[in-house]
């Protein structure tokens, strides 16, 4: 199921169950509640911890599907990304933006330029976010100004280079002269 569809029936199952949701949404999801993806995904929350009674919720969730015959991994709504929180640029928090707003649930994503450094992260890191990169269709200046932040973020003497040569391909990719 993709994000805004998922995320519509739990707000609808949240509301029955009298909780309620506000949270800040990263990666695929975040990107599928802005209209930049469509895909299927996890639910990626960056802050803060999930409540026990949110997961529990999530959990009856994901069973009800899977019942249906439409799977969804019972971690489907999580915390992975948090750590994620002490490596965004300062002030990320202040920068947020509405994703998705419903009955109980309110999803923040962070906003365009922290997106965009958490997803090109990812790709330094992982490797397997270069379609997301591809779909933000960061401009020039924008990956000029996240590279010096990037070659931060490791502290392997090769990062640097490896983020240098994955930029490089990124821009050809987008049409930016290197």
């Amino acid at each position: 199921m993709k994000p805004a569809g998922t995320i519509a029936q739990f707000d609808a199952y949240l509301a029955r169950r009298s909780l309620r949701l506000e949270a800040v949404v990263i990666g695929g999801a975040a990107l599928g509640l802005l209209g930049v993806v469509s895909r299927q995904t996890d639910v990626d929350i960056l802050y803060p911890a999930l409540q026990r009674e949110i997961l529990d919720a999530a959990r009856d969730f994901a069973k009800l599907h899977k019942a249906a015959g439409d799977p969804l991994s019972e971690d489907w709504l999580n915390n992975g990304p948090a750590s994620l929180t002490a490596d965004l640029p300062k002030g990320w928090k202040d920068r947020l933006q509405i994703a998705y707003q419903g009955k109980v649930i309110v999803l923040r994503s962070p906003g365009r330029v922290d997106l965009l450094c958490s997803k090109l992260f990812s790709l330094w890191d992982r490797g397997i976010d270069l379609p997301d990169c591809i779909a933000l269709r960061p401009t020039k200046t924008e990956l000029d100004a996240i590279v010096p932040w990037l070659e931060e973020q490791d502290a392997n003497p090769d990062w640097s280079a490896h983020v240098r040569v994955t930029f490089d391909d990124l821009r050809r990719r987008l049409g930016h002269a290197v």
